[in-house]
């Protein structure tokens, strides 16, 4: 891959050339060199890699030309949105689809994260988007069957704010199934702040049209980069979701190893295993020290457990500590979809800890610093 040939390719694509400010061009080159070097990436790898990256290019090129068409986007308010963190796999994904069944807020839906341009418009109904979608999702399902028991996700459901993210070409979308250890350490120290703005652009964006709803948006890998997110956000509120480390960090490597078999043959849930206790560590070190310094007040904290035994009586519980209304025809909603919608729907997956090079002791000792902060409880 060669990032000239890649700009090239989403600029035949659109017609257009302006993709914005060059901030993003740092990590893209970073990116192309890992996948060309220590990837390992088969053909069907490659050509996705290049696909997504050609993506992400593309969207930018037509999310400008949505402005310099109507530059007024640029005057929309993105007012206190609420931010999941924590943990993956701590029940982000639930509670998201939880709070999404609240028609008063506004969430980031799957086909919109994608493709975010044009915006969605309220008068017109089957976005071809939508249907795009679900082919993507079909086709997982078809090369990568254990995907749905480990993320169950759908086109109009919400996302994670990894792709929009993505567009500055500084994401934990780029290194969750790719071995890619220069970019995932990059991405630690890189400066997030120009992301976060170009997050922001895209939210203005996608509400610009459509009522000015308060924006519930999630991603685990934010806790990287909540300073910069606080420079573009200083309003914003967080809910933090908590699960036992030792459960946490096998079942992502697991996501990562199953993500990777779709793009190497030969995929190292070894390094997977290593790079995510690296990472989250990172992450929540950052976190809690962002908390300590005065923002504790802007945080509620979720137990996974919590979340299980009374998904409806924790969201009620978040609505209080936010300040906001949760009509009891909104409890129906979410009670309903938690019914419909057992953990085990689409099966189950196994795994040790041992899979990834680790011990459910030897992450416990490494993440002690936060299960004692939070008062985590052990899963087994």
């Amino acid at each position: 891959m060669r990032v000239a040939e890649l700009l090239d390719a989403a600029r035949a694509a659109t017609s257009l050339d302006y993709f914005g400010e060059d901030s993003f061009r740092e990590g893209l080159e970073i990116l192309v060199d890992a996948l060309d070097v220590e990837a390992d990436l088969n053909e069907r790898g490659r050509q996705t890699a290049e696909r997504m990256i050609v993506g992400s290019l593309t969207m930018r090129l037509r999310i400008e030309e949505c402005y310099r068409e109507h530059p007024e986007i640029d005057d929309q308010e993105v007012p206190a949105p609420v931010f999941q963190l924590g943990l993956p796999r701590t029940g982000t994904t639930a509670l998201a689809h939880l709070l999404a069944q609240d028609p008063a807020i506004r969430f980031l839906r799957w086909w919109e994260s994608s493709a975010p341009a044009p915006p969605p418009d309220p008068a017109r109904t089957g976005d071809p988007r939508i249907a795009q979608a679900e082919a993507f999702f079909a086709r997982q399902d078809e090369m990568l069957p254990k995907m749905r028991a480990m993320l169950p996700l759908s086109a109009e459901g919400p996302a994670e704010c990894l792709p929009l993210l993505g567009l500055g070409f500084t994401s934990q979308l780029f290194d969750g199934g790719h071995k890619v250890p220069s970019y995932s350490r990059w991405l630690l120290q890189a400066d997030l702040e120009p992301a976060y703005r170009y997050h922001k652009r895209v939210l203005k964006l996608l509400q610009w049209r459509t009522p000015p709803n308060r924006w519930r948006l999630r991603t685990p890998g934010h806790m990287v980069g909540i300073e910069a997110l606080d420079k573009v956000y200083p309003d914003a509120q967080f809910v933090m979701t908590h699960r036992d480390v030792s459960s946490v960090v096998p079942s992502l490597a697991d996501l990562h190893t199953t993500l990777a078999a779709g793009h190497t043959d030969h995929p190292d849930p070894r390094y997977f295993g290593v790079i995510s206790t690296e990472v989250w560590a990172t992450a929540l070190e950052r976190t809690i020290a962002f908390r300590d310094n005065g923002r504790e007040n802007r945080f509620h904290d979720l137990g996974f457990r919590e979340l299980q035994r009374d998904p409806v009586g924790a969201v009620r519980e978040l609505y209080t500590s936010l300040g906001e209304p949760l009509a009891p025809a909104v409890e129906e909603r979410m009670a309903r979809w938690w019914t419909e919608n057992p953990r085990d729907r689409y099966g189950n997956h196994t795994y040790t800890a041992e899979d990834f090079g680790l011990s459910v002791g030897g992450l416990r000792e490494r993440f002690a610093f936060y299960a004692d902060r939070f008062d985590v409880p052990l899963d087994r």
